[in-house]
């Protein structure tokens, strides 16, 4: 099936290009930024599927798809606002994902997707490894790339649907959740030191009690970060002999 994905974000559709290459049933044929590349995109590409985000410049997701005329290709809204659910029901949509989109609700999508159009269902691949200390990542931040090892990594910050990186002088921002980020690192590494903020354990130079029986950790490099009560007591559970 030829999937279009439209989305203002050029971020956040390298994201769910990306999610999409573990169902082999779907091929992505192209993507648009706005409402008016869509139509052509359309046009040219007789998708099967449009991934389609709500809020663009210009025309919105629904105005678009209000616009369309029949045959309309099968529709799931990707957006960061659950606000307009509703109405996407009512335009037929098929699903209706928030971001940062979870691979179990996109997988749930295109298994419903496949039942409706009497495709045979293809799971998702399996889930990637966890990644070693020693490993190298790629990582890119528009035009700037870096391939760096893990080990390396010593903070991962939560900026709402995004996660910042910092390694060496480097902080880029990945469209990625911190829980999806967190799949991938291996625990006996990371710690996820609160809701917001995952540390790297060889990073630390210093501990420190903190309020209410929580712990203030030091990264070598200067970064501070707050462990909760909760988070402290795990902590002590895991490092202690």
């Amino acid at each position: 099936m030829k999937a279009l994905l439209i989305d203002d974000e050029r971020l956040a559709r390298n994201e769910l290009r990306r999610l999409l290459a573990a169902f082999p049933a779907i091929t992505v044929a192209g993507e648009a930024a706005n409402a008016t590349q869509a139509r052509e995109q359309i046009a040219a590409l007789q998708p099967d599927l449009l991934f389609l985000d709500v809020q663009m410049p210009g025309e919105t997701g629904m105005q678009l798809l209000e616009s369309l005329e029949p045959p309309v290709p099968q529709v799931i809204f990707t957006t960061a606002y659950d606000e307009f659910a509703v109405k996407a029901f009512e335009l037929n949509a098929l699903d209706y994902l928030l971001k940062p989109v979870d691979p179990a609700r996109l997988a749930a999508a295109i298994e419903r997707l496949q039942a409706k159009v009497g495709v045979a269902p293809a799971g998702p691949a399996e889930k990637p490894a966890r990644l070693d200390a020693a490993d190298k990542v790629f990582v890119r931040e528009g035009d700037r790339c870096w391939f760096v090892e893990v080990k390396q990594i010593r903070l991962l910050e939560s900026e709402g649907n995004y996660t910042r990186v910092h390694f060496d002088e480097a902080q880029p921002q990945l469209f990625r959740s911190l829980n999806a980020m967190e799949e991938r690192l291996d625990a006996k590494c990371f710690f996820r030191a609160n809701r917001r903020q995952i540390i790297n354990l060889a990073w630390i130079e210093k501990i420190e009690p903190w309020f209410s029986g929580g712990l203030l950790v030091q990264l070598k490099g200067g970064a501070k970060v707050e462990l909760s009560r909760r988070q402290a007591q795990e902590f002590r559970e895991r490092m202690s002999l």
